[in-house]
């Protein structure tokens, strides 16, 4: 059974509806266009992979500078409880202490400088901002202190001190700052980028 050619052409009606594109009379003018058609998607094609190439080192750099940041997050723990440790023996005890516990107090000392220094190592700072004037892009007011001496919004004490990675905030500084005193002309930081 042999079936019926169709023909490649639409029916006139819809021939009618459909604008078609007009054969230019000349060929050079035909393969001028088409070259320049061409010319203009090679550019394009070139630019987006230029930005791609730009995104993609700016994406793995993002990721070598803020890979760490979940890990220094849990480590900050760390940090604070070797702190606390060297806190809750006073002055006087250290001072009156026998060998074997001013040698465990060295021991704790020198491992809270080596874990910050392999923090800081990795790009994690300590933020202690004591004598700053309060950013809130850095820190976190916990109270307030009346002072007439010291401009208002001053860092007067840290509670908790801050971390930052890079630019980025792993954990602000809880600090208590001034009230009272003449305005604070400095402007804080700009904000950190996420």
């Amino acid at each position: 059974m042999t079936r019926p050619q169709e023909s490649p052409l639409p029916p006139d009606n819809e021939a009618n509806d459909v604008p078609r594109p007009e054969a230019p009379a000349d060929p050079v003018v035909a393969l001028e266009a088409e070259n320049a058609d061409l010319r203009d998607r090679l550019l394009r094609a070139l630019a987006d992979m230029e930005n791609l190439r730009r995104r993609t080192e700016r994406e793995v750099a993002d990721a070598r500078s803020y890979g760490i940041t979940g890990f220094a997050r849990d480590m900050l723990t760390v940090a604070d409880n070797l702190r606390r440790a060297l806190e809750a023996l006073p002055a006087e005890a250290r001072a009156e202490a026998n060998e074997a516990i001013k040698a465990l107090v060295e021991g704790v000392e020198l491992t809270e400088r080596d874990l910050l220094k392999t923090l800081e190592k990795h790009g994690v700072r300590r933020r202690e901002p004591v004598g700053e004037k309060f950013n809130p892009n850095f820190d976190q007011a916990m109270f307030e202190v009346p002072d007439e001496t010291r401009p208002s919004g001053t860092v007067m004490q840290v509670v908790q001190p801050g971390f930052v990675i890079g630019e980025r905030v792993l954990r602000p500084a809880m600090v208590g700052v001034t009230r009272g005193g003449p305005k604070a002309t400095d402007k804080p930081a700009p904000a950190p980028q996420d």
